[in-house]
């Protein structure tokens, strides 16, 4: 599985390191609490969908394939496949804009209120099942399996480096390729803005469609959604559209005050600890959804519950610690104990993940409340 982890790796490097020089620069101020709610914001259920995603995919095309440009030769396949995937996209995109339903799985990408590269990795849980209708075209025209994947790793490179906060002005790349000045536009917290730029790859798609917007506005703007924040617990911020999508009726509503206060230090190093083995674990299983063992299965609902007990630190709730705590040290005596999971890796990772959660729970990186945080909210 080097081909599907090496490239996780290479992009924690990219963003860990773009927060660093931002912060070392003094370009941006660095929201440590925000990049890793965009980190921690869907990897694991977002693979998990990715997954059934491609299976589908694989389904259409081994059974309903027309295969009219399954024979033809491979450079016109490709070309082809590189362009389809790109087109499907911005009609993906924008269909999300515009209906409500689908804007519920894509809000989570916009409520992010800094442009870097951390913003391109926070998707919704349900991102990719929303994908699915939309790629169908390509598996009906005979695209291959190997091929889609291939040119959807390509394209989603390209979007990663379009939310980078240091790229200049590309010059004439502009008028073919979509870079970060023309997707920074499409990011600004007024619909008059975001509703435009939608393309993925390439930015001639805009202008056929007439979606194409050149500038940022001219007074003072700000990113993300209007509105009250999102929620940094990662089922909250994916489900709590579809609450509000469906305009349930709570009896009492009102914000709940945080317990404390965390550290972006502590919420940093957890995240990074824990996406460690979130790749471990892409390293073993990789895109298998059948013939689960009960390692597999224990292991994922272990590391999908550690993201949500970590977005809870960050929220402040008291709960989440225990949480934490309980989650980190059943994975390590379950794997090290009961499945015999002895390579330094697990050992190493698991280990961690353990003493870090014992040192929050003895009061590492929480203070508490102050009045002047109180006055401040």
């Amino acid at each position: 599985m080097m081909a599907i982890a090496f490239p996780i790796f290479l992009l924690i490097i990219l963003v860990l390191s773009e927060m660093l020089i931002l912060s070392r620069t003094g370009k941006e101020k660095v929201d440590w609490h925000d990049v890793v709610f965009n980190l921690n914001s869907g990897h694991l259920m977002l693979w998990l969908f990715r997954g059934l995603e491609l299976a589908c995919y694989g389904f259409i095309v081994a059974n309903f394939s027309l295969n009219i440009v399954s024979d033809w030769p491979p450079v016109w396949l490709w070309l082809f496949a590189i362009l389809m995937w790109d087109f499907c996209f911005y009609w993906l995109h924008r269909l999300h804009h515009k209906f409500a339903l689908l804007w519920a799985v894509h809000v989570v990408h916009h409520q992010g209120e800094h442009f870097n590269l951390s913003l391109a990795v926070r998707n919704s849980w349900y991102s990719s099942l929303a994908s699915i209708p939309f790629f169908i075209p390509m598996a009906l025209l005979g695209v291959p399996l190997p091929v889609f994947i291939t040119v959807s790793v390509l394209h989603y490179s390209i979007q990663l480096m379009n939310h980078s906060a240091l790229t200049p002005r590309l010059g004439f790349l502009e008028y073919i390729l979509v870079t970060p000045a023309h997707h920074r536009i499409h990011h600004v917290n007024d619909r008059a803005y975001s509703d435009s730029n939608y393309a993925g790859s390439f930015a001639f798609f805009d202008r056929l469609f007439g979606t194409y917007r050149p500038d940022l506005p001219e007074t003072d703007f700000a990113y993300g959604v209007k509105g009250a924040k999102s929620s940094q617990n990662p089922f909250v911020a994916s489900n709590e559209p579809f609450r509000k999508y469906l305009q349930a009726r709570r009896e009492k509503k009102q914000h709940k005050k945080p317990d404390f206060i965390s550290s972006g230090f502590v919420v940093l190093s957890g995240a990074v600890i824990l996406f460690a083995l979130v790749t471990g674990y892409i390293w073993l299983y990789g895109y298998q959804i059948s013939q689960t063992l009960s390692e597999q299965v224990l292991l994922f609902v272990l590391l999908a519950a550690g993201s949500v007990a970590l977005g809870g630190i960050s929220e402040g709730r008291q709960w989440a610690v225990i949480s934490w705590f309980v989650n980190t040290w059943l994975m390590l005596l379950s794997f090290a104990a009961y499945f015999q999971w002895h390579h330094p890796f697990w050992m190493i990772g698991m280990g961690l993940l353990a003493l870090h959660s014992t040192a929050v729970m003895l009061g590492w990186g929480r203070r508490a409340i102050t009045h002047d945080d109180t006055v401040r909210d």
